[in-house]
């Protein structure tokens, strides 16, 4: 299928010191991205972060801002007579 000068190439190509810098580089690259991926999602566990579970944080009350949409309707716009 392939001819010998192309398997020759191929195999120069592949064994050459710049390949494989390239090919060790982009493994601990990888590694050290999992690692950090890893790191971050036990350092945050979700209950603390979305309010899930446990203490309740303190939460604003819908009333006061329902009020002071009922106070400020009218946009300040007066009506000309």
């Amino acid at each position: 299928m392939f001819s010998g000068e192309l398997k020759t190439l191929l195999l120069e190509v592949i064994t050459s010191w710049q390949v494989i810098v390239v090919t060790v580089v982009l493994i601990f690259y990888f590694m050290l991205v999992n690692y950090v991926a890893r790191l971050r999602r036990r350092s945050r566990p979700a209950s603390r972060e979305f309010g899930l579970g446990g203490e309740k944080s303190p939460s604003k009350s819908k009333a006061p801002a329902e009020a002071e949409v009922a106070e400020t309707d009218d946009l300040g716009i007066e009506e000309e007579k």
